[in-house]
């Protein structure tokens, strides 16, 4: 039997074709929304299981706090990027949807790795305790990793500001040069006698050559302070008024300061007076040797009293006490030198500083 005629076999693929752009959009956003859920329902999970686990360790309860937020957009973009590239066909909107999420992934991922320098370094912190009387090794190792701290986020935006640059098409091989070592070093030698970077270097300088610490006390332009902080670029020093001193880093390495914690917070300190000639220094050293050895802020270190000068009409005398620590040691030296103005006005009313004039003359 002969066969009849049909038509071709192209129409109804070109009909579906026709159709397709409307359904595959349905399709795609219905695709990239069950993603996106799925991977918040993941996430939602993970952070309980750390949560619960956090309980007993602290590292993993600030580490689900900081990276709660960056984890669950890491895992959003990347179950979105993995459905669209699975499930849709070549499209011209594919492309730059892709690149668009691949840009999205890097800047998360970058956010993930800073998020997780930070646990790191409260980890530290937490471990060293600068409320105990010897703070010194304490206080270098949290210098070192708020320092370390800044250095590896700034390093991961270089990174990851040259890998979004891989990605962009006419951009590859300006982040080529960002990436390579030898575009970085030519960077850091073009760079290197800015003031910026200088003080860069000095920031690291300060923090492994141990020359200055957070908490440190330090004595810069005339002030008398604590390190509140230090910084890429710059350092904090909190005067003892509530002021506060900003100094470039290469301050503290091209200028001299003082610091009193350098190698220890213990201290010595002197009170100096100008008296009478009829001052009885054996009874007064006697009096104060007795009030130093009952005040609660010495540290049964150090104590004399010598007659340093004895030229024109007075006699200069200098207690020299001790104390645990430099605000510790300011409160002692007022104290000395409040019961020493005490005892003469009290005690030797003869000794109290007057000036001698000659009838004859």
């Amino acid at each position: 039997m002969p066969l009849t005629p049909t038509s071709p076999p192209t129409s109804l693929p070109e009909e579906l074709a026709a159709a397709l752009p409307m359904t595959s959009v349905g399709v795609t956003l219905l695709v990239a929304a069950g993603a996106a859920v799925a991977a918040v329902a993941a996430c939602g999970v993970l952070a309980w299981v750390v949560r619960r686990l956090g309980r007993r360790r602290p590292v993993l309860a600030d580490m689900a706090r900081r990276g709660r937020r960056p984890l669950r957009l890491l895992l959003v973009l990347l179950a979105v990027r993995t459905a669209l590239e699975v499930s849709t066909a070549p499209a011209s909107w594919r492309p730059p949807t892709l690149r668009v999420l691949d840009l999205a992934l890097i800047g998360v991922g970058a956010w993930l790795v800073a998020v997780l320098a930070f646990v790191v370094q409260d980890v530290v912190l937490a471990r060293q305790r600068v409320d105990v009387a010897d703070n010194r090794r304490a206080r270098r190792l949290r210098t070192q990793a708020i320092v370390v701290r800044r250095v590896i986020v700034a390093v991961v935006a270089v990174v990851a500001a040259g890998s979004m640059l891989m990605t962009v098409p006419g951009a590859q091989a300006a982040g080529a040069s960002v990436l390579a070592s030898a575009g970085v070093l030519s960077v850091v030698a073009g760079l290197a006698a800015q003031t910026s970077l200088s003080n860069v270097f000095a920031g690291l300088q300060l923090a492994f050559t141990d020359a200055l610490r957070v908490d440190d006390v330090v004595v810069v332009e005339g002030e008398w302070g604590n390190v509140e902080d230090i910084t890429m670029t710059y350092v904090v020093v909190r005067v003892w008024d509530e002021r506060r001193l900003i100094l470039p880093s290469t301050y503290f390495t091209s200028t001299p300061f003082q610091n009193w914690t350098r190698t220890s917070s213990q201290l010595l300190g002197s009170v100096e007076a100008d008296v009478d000639w009829a001052v009885p220094v054996e009874a007064l050293r006697a009096h104060l040797g007795a009030f130093v050895e009952r005040h609660p802020l010495w540290d049964s270190r150090a104590f004399v009293l010598q007659v340093t000068d004895a030229t024109g009409s007075f006699v200069r005398l200098r207690a020299l006490v001790s104390a645990a620590d430099g605000p510790t040691l300011f409160d002692l030296r007022c104290a000395v030198r409040e019961e020493l103005v005490r005892w003469l006005r009290e005690s030797a009313p003869q000794a109290l500083p007057r000036v001698r004039l000659d009838p004859a003359d």
